[in-house]
């Protein structure tokens, strides 16, 4: 046993200078796996409420992938103000939905044919 406790030390030494040399530079340790996160992806959605004035957006959406999300209505964060002008209650939308900074936001929104 004390012969494996030794192994494992002198083996964490060795690895130590060259874990130490990445760190730093923006990348993660070698070997290490790392969970990329899935892209935004289009999702259909009526706009039920615009409030420009809060920057938020009330959509009933379909399934949003990237978000893991089920259909269902909720209010949004817009991450451009400007967004608003393009929409009313009432319009069909394609917007792309990211969470950003533990917030649910409307990355693009885009008029569509019901």
């Amino acid at each position: 046993m004390k012969t494996h406790a030794a192994l494992l030390c002198f083996l964490l030494a060795l690895a130590g200078p060259a874990l130490a040399q990445n760190q730093g530079h923006g990348g993660p340790a070698p070997g290490v796996l790392v969970a990329q996160a899935a892209a935004p992806t289009p999702t259909r959605a009526e706009v039920r409420k615009v409030d420009k004035l809060a920057k938020k957006i009330t959509l009933r959406h379909e399934r949003i992938e990237n978000l893991d999300m089920d259909p269902m209505t909720m209010v949004f964060q817009v991450k451009d103000a400007a967004l608003l002008d393009q929409v009313k209650a009432g319009d069909h939308v394609r917007v792309t939905l990211e969470q950003i900074r533990g917030a649910y936001t409307v990355l693009t929104i885009e008029p569509i044919a019901p």
